[in-house]
């Protein structure tokens, strides 16, 4: 009892002590602010004194600063106002030294006008007298004029008179007899000059033209419209005609080709004027045969086969011919289309072959005629280009070939020498000539071209009828299968001179209205005979 009582007091008492702590902790505490604001309060009064003395300080710095420069401004401005002044005082006295100047040089131009007006009315003075002198020079020609004409009509009537013949007469007369003089001597000369011409000309082409052929060797290949596949019998027709014709049907839409099967043993014809379908129709039918599995899904399957690997063959042989030419760098769309010529033939000469030969033929005569070997070589072997597309693009293979060629970037040199290899436009340079003349040459030499009996026949009656068309011409015969006309004249009509004049414009006429590979010789013969009996 007495010790809980012992403890309860003890406890009051150390709580009384803490409270009392914290009270006097308080006080001290609201002292110290009320100090510290007051010490505040007064360190703020004294620098607020400071801060309006320094300020008057400044104030008063600055107005004593500020009459200074506007002093020195007052001055400065005066200085400038000064010196603009004299300024503007030099530059009036030099104006008006100038505009004095000015007026002294236009003073001196008066007066050299007035002297110059006083020159011109004296010059004026004496050109009237000499258009007067003049006038009256001219009354005394027309007189003389006059008095000449009269005599001259008098010394033509006499003379009228005296050769009774007109005055047109006479001049037509004269003009003749000129015209059969200067025609003669004219005729003399041009022969002679041709002659010499011909000798040295023929000469020099014979040897060139004959050692770029020798140096050529190219296999010529003749194409018809129509071929053959061997069947291993006749058992094998019926299978190609199918049920009811299915079969036949199928080759035939397949291949745009006409399949045609006869009473001939062991032999189907495939008829096409493209060479490329009747290709394809003919290896078709070949391994559709050696298969022994024809019916149409099977004949779709290998005919789409066979023209994928003629297209492989095609561009096989165009990098053949490409590279064989020495012709490199090519776009691959032209060697597609190069290799198309494969299966393409004009007048029956293969034109993949022929472009070989002129391409082989124009770099012979190049290194003889010291030309551009490689334009020669490239345009000789793209000149026909234009025959690849020619049935499926309209206009000539010369125009189409050189849209073709301008498309792809080829050089200028060989577009124009393929552009003139026809004549279509006048060739302006050496290389394209000369693969002119190899394509001539190419096409001309014999066993290179054919053609059928019925335009055989035709070109020969129009060679015959061009020829017959000149007046003084007795009879024409063509030979040498068209290479040749020989035109006998009437000799009472057409003298020697004449002929050599009509041998000229047949030839002239020929190459305007007819198309024909290689050349005609035209010979005008003038016979005549003087027959007497003796009795």
């Amino acid at each position: 009892m007495l010790n809980s009582t012992g403890f309860l007091l003890s406890s009051v008492s150390n709580g009384g002590i803490v409270g009392i702590s914290l009270g006097i902790a308080a006080v001290c505490l609201i002292l110290g602010a009320v100090v510290g604001y007051v010490i505040f309060r007064y360190g703020a009064r004294k620098k607020l004194g400071s801060i309006k003395d320094e300020c008057a300080r400044l104030l008063d710095s600055a107005k004593s600063n500020a009459d200074t420069y506007l002093k020195e401004a007052r001055l400065e401005i005066k200085e400038e106002q000064h010196k603009m002044r004299s300024d503007l005082d030099k530059e009036s006295r030099e104006r008006r030294a100038e505009l004095q100047r000015t007026e002294n040089r236009l003073s001196q131009r008066e007066d050299q006008l007035a002297s110059r007006e006083l020159l011109l009315d004296k010059k004026s003075a004496s050109l009237d007298d000499k258009k007067r002198d003049m006038e009256k020079k001219e009354q005394e020609i027309d007189n003389l004029q006059a008095e000449l004409s009269q005599s001259h009509e008098k010394m033509l009537a006499q003379l009228e008179k005296v050769a009774q013949l007109t005055q047109e007469e006479a001049k037509a007369q004269l003009m003749e007899q000129l015209l059969d003089e200067v025609r003669k001597d004219a005729v003399e000369k041009a022969r002679e000059i041709e002659q010499t011409a011909k000798d040295e000309a023929e000469k020099k082409a014979r040897n060139i033209v004959g050692q770029a052929v020798q140096r050529c060797a190219v296999d010529q290949a003749s194409e018809i419209a129509v071929s053959t596949v061997a069947l291993p019998s006749d058992e094998m027709k019926g299978r190609l005609i199918g049920r009811v014709g299915r079969n036949i049907r199928s080759i035939e839409n397949c291949t745009g080709v006409d399949l045609i099967i006869d009473d001939t043993p062991d032999v189907v014809t495939v008829s096409a004027f493209d060479p490329v379908r009747r290709e394809v129709a003919r290896l078709a039918i070949e391994r559709l045969v050696s298969d022994g599995r024809i019916h149409p899904a099977r004949i779709e399957e290998t005919v789409e086969k066979v023209k994928r690997e003629l297209d492989n063959q095609m561009k096989e042989a165009a990098e053949n011919a490409a590279f064989d030419a020495g012709v490199y760098g090519l776009h691959p769309e032209i060697i597609k289309l190069l290799g198309r010529l494969k299966f393409r033939t004009s007048y029956g000469q293969n034109v993949l072959k022929h472009s070989l030969e002129v391409s082989y033929l124009a770099g012979s005569l190049a290194s003889e005629l010291g030309a551009d070997f490689k334009v020669c070589r490239r345009a000789g072997l793209l000149h026909d280009i234009g025959k690849a597309v020619d049935h499926e693009v309209e206009g000539t293979h010369v125009s189409i070939g050189v849209e073709l060629l301008k498309r792809f970037k080829e050089s200028p040199a060989v577009i124009h020498a393929v552009e003139a290899h026809h004549n279509d436009v006048e060739p302006s340079t050496l290389e394209a000539i000369i693969v002119q003349a190899a394509d001539a040459i190419s096409g001309a030499r014999p066993g290179a071209r054919r053609e059928s009996i019925e335009n055989y026949v035709k070109r020969l009656e129009k060679i015959e009828n061009v020829a017959n068309s000149f007046a003084g011409v007795e009879q024409s015969y063509a030979i040498q299968a068209g290479r040749e006309i020989r035109v006998m004249v009437k000799p009472e009509e057409v003298d020697d001179n004449a002929t050599m004049f009509m041998a000229k414009e047949i030839a002239k006429k020929l190459e305007a209205e007819l198309d024909y590979p290689g050349q005609i010789k035209v010979n005008v013969i003038r016979e005549l005979r003087s027959v007497e009996y003796a009795k």
